[in-house]
């Protein structure tokens, strides 16, 4: 940033002492023309002064012209041409100084109707003064333009550092640095960003204290709850009926699994560095939940195939995992038609065409209509008369981790899920493939 205000300055800088330097040497130029040439004339008005000295009351030079005090009056070098009238010749002329003058400036002067005066000088001294002028005007447009220069980089160094700062400032905000910042810059409009920044500080941290309050509390009561019924259903597990004992298991199961998923979300809740973790078999932890969900596609007629890699691992949080794919799956159930199928694999994306891994969830439906698609996302919004929360929450979780959920294809319905960079386990974990 400072390197771009710098280069815009200068460019500035150079821009206005091109422009007013160039008319500036012009006028210079010009301006030691005019003097040299007011001399001449000042000269000639004297030498006329002289040769109208020696006029008779008639008009007339009579006898010889004394061009002593003119002499005097002749730059060195210079060569002066007096044309004079006399008696006997109405235009004698007359030369004084050197014989020819190469490169001559030259000056005239008229002495009436019948006398003149020419004064001719070198042009090699009034072009050196000329340069030198040109020189002076130079050096002072270089010693502005440093100036310039000093003044930039001091500006640019009060303007970029500050800006700097105030950007970092709001990076280390973005990552969950809501410490606040005493120092001011001076500058109105950035301590002003500071500001907010400190009032969004403040503010955010304590949102997400109340939610992490929330939260905790939520937690404790569904456990409360759900201890609760598990004593029911452990009192069920004792019933003669070998049926009500089979389903107070699975329902016992069920409730522990609840638990579980309950602890685990409410742990990386607290827990937002998703690439400092262990990366985790992808597959291995997305085959619970496709076990839990095959029922209520078994008893909808439809299959729940599970594919893909079992030795792929991303640094993701489990049970963020986890519960995205519940919400993409009861999606498709609620919604899709035909065969389910979550898929695992490598695919390359991104900027830098960087591997990642993908969880596709896809079925065989009529998918998602035109007019949802955009929407799909946002929460509170459906088109089928659900919450409109599952497939907002399951992108928040997604994203918690770094990674990110897409609607790949709208017919038949494609969601896939991003997650980071794949590693590969150094042992086989299990089948890839789920029995269809």
């Amino acid at each position: 940033m400072r390197r771009r205000i710098l280069r815009s300055m200068l460019a500035a800088l150079l821009l206005t002492t091109v422009v007013l330097g160039i008319p500036l040497a012009f006028t210079a130029w010009q301006w030691v023309a005019d003097i040299n040439r007011n001399d001449l004339m000042a000269r000639l008005d004297r030498m006329a002064q002289e040769v109208r000295g020696q006029e008779l009351a008639d008009g007339l030079v009579h006898g010889t012209l004394d061009l002593h005090l003119v002499q005097a009056l002749i730059p060195e070098g210079g060569k002066l041409t007096i044309i004079y009238p006399t008696p006997e010749d109405a235009a004698l002329s007359v030369t004084a100084g050197v014989p020819t003058v190469e490169d001559p400036v030259a000056q005239s002067l008229s002495m009436g109707t019948s006398g003149s005066l020419r004064l001719e000088v070198p042009a090699e001294r009034m072009h050196e003064m000329q340069w030198q002028a040109v020189a002076a005007v130079g050096l002072v447009a270089l010693a502005s333009l440093a100036a310039g220069v000093a003044v930039a980089v001091v500006t640019a160094r009060r303007v970029a550092d500050p800006l700097r700062d105030v950007a970092g400032r709001a990076a280390r905000l973005a990552m969950g640095d809501f410490r606040l910042e005493a120092r001011r810059h001076g500058i109105t409009e950035l301590d002003r960003v500071s500001d907010v920044l400190d009032s969004a500080a403040v503010e955010i941290a304590g949102r997400l204290q109340r939610e992490h309050t929330l939260v905790a509390d939520v937690s404790h009561q569904l456990r409360s709850r759900l201890t609760a019924v598990r004593l029911r259903l452990d009192e069920l597990s004792a019933h003669d009926d070998p049926d009500v004992v089979h389903e107070a298991e699975e329902a016992m199961a069920q409730v522990d699994r609840l638990t579980s998923a309950i602890d685990e979300l409410v742990r990386a809740s607290r827990d937002e560095n998703a690439a400092d973790r262990d990366p985790v078999p992808v597959v291995e932890e997305l085959r619970g939940v496709v076990a839990e969900w095959r029922h209520p596609f078994a008893d909808a007629g439809r299959r729940l195939i599970l594919s893909g890699d079992p030795t792929l691992r991303a640094p993701v949080t489990g049970s963020r995992l986890r519960e995205a794919l519940a919400v993409l799956v009861d999606n498709a159930l609620m919604h899709g038609a035909g065969d389910c199928t979550v898929s695992v694999r490598t695919v390359y994306g991104g900027p830098d065409r960087e591997p990642l891994i993908a969880v596709e969830v896809a079925d065989e439906g009529d998918g998602v209509s035109d007019d949802l698609a955009p929407h799909i996302f946002d929460r509170g919004f459906s088109g089928a008369g659900s919450t409109g929360v599952g497939l907002a929450l399951a992108r928040a979780l997604i994203e918690a981790d770094g990674g990110r959920l897409e609607l790949q294809r709208r017919r038949p319905a494609l969601f896939a899920v991003f997650l980071g960079k794949p590693t590969r386990a150094r042992t086989t974990i299990g089948v890839a493939g789920e029995p269809r």
